[in-house]
This record gives C-alpha cells, sequence and structure tokens, in this order.
C-alpha cells in the first residue's frame, strides 16, 4: 500500500479557524468573524502560558555580567536583550550610568557588542530620537554620543518566566538558587561583591532577574533557560507558532472560546473536548527523565 512519504503536514491560521468554526456547527462569512477568531486565538496563547511549561518556547540565553569597580557593580539584569544603538560606543565604561539629555532617561551599560551598539539594564524612562535626539553621557568614562534608536524591550517582555540558571567562570558552570522577593529582601548588604550564589526574578511587565552577591568581574556569564511567550498569531495567511502535536489541541481550545459567543449550546461538549486535548498534550510536552528527590535541611531536622 502506497503512503505520502511526507511528514509535513501542518494547518495556517484560516485553516485553523475554519475548523473551529465547523466544530460550532457555524460558517466563517466575514472578515469580522476571522478577525474575532484571531483575537480569540491570541487569547488562548495567553492562557497556553498560564497553564504550565511549554517545552518548544524554552530558550537559553547568556548574559554577561558586568563590574564597574569593586565598589560598584550590576545586580539587576533585563531578562532577554536590550540593544541601544548609538552613533558611537567605544569610549563608554561597562557598568556606568548612561543619562539622556532630552529625555533624562538613565540606565547601566552591560555590553557593547559593536561600535555603535550597547546592551543596556531595563531602562528608567524612554530615550527619544525625535524630534531631538538623546545625547548620552556616561557617569564614569565622560563619554558623549547620540541615540540613533529607541531600544526596544520586546525580547525581556517577550519572557514569561526563567526555569533554570548557572553562573560559568572559565569554563566551569555552578548552578545557583532562585531565592523569593523575601527572602531578597532580607539580605543585609545586597551590594556585596562575589561569585553570584542565587537569583530573584521580579516579574514585571519587562522582567529582570537580580543576582546577589553582586559579580566581582565583567567575564562571568549568567546562562539561564527562560520560557518565552508564543508568539502572536498575526494574519490569517501565517503558520500557529506551534508544534504539530498541539494542532488537535488549538483546533479544540479555539472551537470553545468561538462557541461561547457565537454558538453557546455546544459550550459543554466543545469545552470537555478542549479539556480532553489539553490533558493529552500536556502530558505528552514534558522531559522524559528520572524522577528524583532531593530532601531539603528542614525536612532532615528533628
Amino acid at each position: 500500500m502506497a503512503t505520502s512519504g511526507t511528514v509535513d503536514f501542518n494547518l495556517s491560521i484560516n485553516d485553523i479557524i475554519e475548523e473551529a468554526y465547523e466544530r460550532c456547527g457555524l460558517e466563517l462569512r466575514t472578515g469580522y468573524d476571522s478577525k474575532s477568531a484571531r483575537r480569540s486565538l491570541n487569547l488562548l496563547f495567553s492562557d497556553w502560558a498560564n497553564r504550565g511549561l511549554n517545552l518548544w518556547v524554552v530558550e537559553e540565553v547568556t548574559q554577561n555580567m558586568a563590574q564597574l569597580s569593586t565598589t560598584s557593580a550590576i545586580s539587576e539584569y533585563p531578562l532577554g536583550v536590550i540593544t541601544l544603538t548609538v552613533a558611537a560606543s567605544a569610549n563608554f565604561t561597562i557598568g556606568e550610568t548612561i543619562t539622556g539629555s532630552v529625555s533624562g532617561t538613565t540606565a547601566k551599560v552591560i555590553t557593547k557588542p559593536s561600535g555603535t551598539t550597547m546592551t543596556i539594564t531595563v531602562p528608567v524612562g524612554t530615550f527619544v530620537v525625535t524630534p531631538a535626539a538623546d545625547n548620552i553621557t556616561g557617569s564614569t568614562s565622560g563619554a558623549v554620543t547620540s541615540v540613533t534608536a529607541v531600544p526596544s524591550l520586546n525580547d525581556a517582555r517577550a519572557t514569561v518566566d526563567l526555569l533554570e540558571a548557572v553562573i560559568r567562570r572559565d569554563g566551569q558552570d555552578i548552578q545557583i538558587g532562585r531565592i523569593s522577593r523575601g527572602d531578597y529582601l532580607a539580605i543585609p548588604n545586597k551590594v556585596s561583591q562575589g561569585r553570584p550564589t542565587q537569583f530573584y526574578i521580579d516579574r514585571l511587565i519587562t522582567p529582570t532577574i537580580t543576582v546577589w552577591p553582586a559579580p566581582t568581574n565583567s567575564t562571568d556569564q549568567l546562562i539561564y533557560y527562560r520560557v518565552k511567550r508564543i508568539q502572536d498569531v498575526g494574519t490569517s495567511q501565517n503558520e500557529p507558532d506551534v508544534p504539530f502535536r498541539f494542532l488537535p489541541c488549538l483546533a479544540a481550545g479555539l472551537a470553545y472560546y468561538i462557541s461561547v459567543k457565537r454558538s453557546p449550546q455546544r459550550v459543554p461538549l466543545l469545552k470537555a473536548m478542549y479539556d480532553e486535548e489539553w490533558a493529552r498534550a500536556a502530558a505528552e510536552d514534558s522531559e522524559r527523565v528520572p524522577l528524583r528527590l532531593v530532601p531539603t535541611q528542614s525536612s532532615l531536622r528533628i
């Protein structure tokens, strides 16, 4: 018996919308129907970020540490990369604070990837290029240059959460532990320097990671796995940012969302189908590793 010999089946956004409408006993007729369905898909993706880990959006990020001096180092970094494009970056010093002449915006220099770019901490304010461009000045170096493009926060804001992190020094990785907001607040000296052993995640709209102790050099690297947002739907001709094994769940979820608005009599059936598809897909989307239980010190106390 002949087979297709292909393994590239996928659905466009429009195909998924049509499938969902058919499950609701409806037809996709108007441009507004499509617009409404795409909005529902984006809301569905937002809900998936709250339901648990989606392995296909896990990404490894390498972040250089930044120390200005033995008394000043950057301990708070964006969960992602924020790049500031300038006329010239060579004369600026790693770890120093830069200030915009027009906007008054401040940030700290983490790295200088090229002669016209620098990666920075989350800006306090917004650098501007129109109607008059910011001239930024380094607090330590005294260097001055103009901003040629407003930095985008999209990469950092695409981070949902962080899974695990290590500090790499001289090719050796040492795992660091996550602590809570309260634990970080209780640290007496937050500016003390050393090889970082702990980190705290502040899940703001632009999330940040704060390491402790603050770094002792600008050569250590913070390497972590983060969970990113699923990409937006965009146009109906696009393909969804999900693996093929989640397509049944995606169609079932959209059908349920549409039924709430257009076919309420089918809500119980479609919700049950969606819940079943999600449970099956989420159970499969997991790492195949042995279970290891490690007791904490508190559990060993008598």
